[in-house]
This record gives C-alpha cells, sequence and structure tokens, in this order.
C-alpha cells in the first residue's frame, strides 16, 4: 500500500510527515483491500489547515474525507475517524450480503422440497 503525500501552500517538516503515515498505516487493519492512501494538506490558512484523505481500495470506488480544524494533527484524527466509519460500514455491507447470500439457495430448496410433498 502507498501512501503519497502532498501539501498546498506550504511544507511539512520529517517529523510532521512521519507523523501523518504512522496514523494512516492503521487504516488497513480495518480493510485489508487498500491500494493507496493521497493525503492533501491544504496550509493557505495557517491557524486553520485542511486535510484531505483519498483512500483506493480493491473493487471498490474511493473514500473520501476531509476535515479543517486549528490543528493539523487534530484535523487529520478527525480524518481518520471518518474514514474508519465508512471502511466500517462498507466491510460489514459486505459481510452482510455474503452472509444473506448463502441462505437463500438453502431457502429456495427447503421450498421446492415443500411443494413436491
Amino acid at each position: 500500500m502507498q501512501i503519497r503525500i502532498a501539501t498546498r501552500h506550504g511544507t511539512l517538516s520529517g517529523d510532521t510527515q512521519s507523523k501523518v503515515i504512522a496514523k494512516l498505516e492503521k487504516l488497513p487493519r480495518l480493510f485489508e483491500r487498500l491500494s493507496g492512501i493521497e493525503v492533501t494538506i491544504d496550509l493557505e490558512h495557517r491557524d486553520q489547515p485542511a486535510v484531505d484523505v483519498r483512500v483506493s481500495a480493491e473493487h471498490k470506488h474511493d473514500f473520501v474525507a476531509s476535515h479543517q480544524g486549528e490543528e493539523l494533527i487534530a484535523a487529520l484524527d478527525q480524518v481518520i475517524h471518518k474514514l474508519e466509519q465508512q471502511l466500517r460500514k462498507y466491510k460489514q455491507k459486505i459481510q452482510d450480503h455474503h452472509r444473506s447470500a448463502g441462505a437463500r439457495p438453502a431457502e429456495l430448496a427447503g421450498e421446492a422440497g415443500g411443494a413436491a410433498e
């Protein structure tokens, strides 16, 4: 999985970049099929940095979240929380879909057997 960080209207220190990467590396624990993460940090307003994150997953559109806050790390934490919610919801949807799909053939077989009697 690749993590790319882009900044607008300024630069980030190496320490800040490593903190951002460390926080984002935790996302694949929620959903294993992540292929890339793109982070855009806008420092145009130094007192209100904006963080946009786009997470690419296999066989799925991108998950996107953004937040503007007073501190960069706090805004990043909010974005990560939003992405975690999206990933959990999608993963639950996939799991529910697979569970219900397995039950259908058994239900149809039961109905067919009952009609033959």
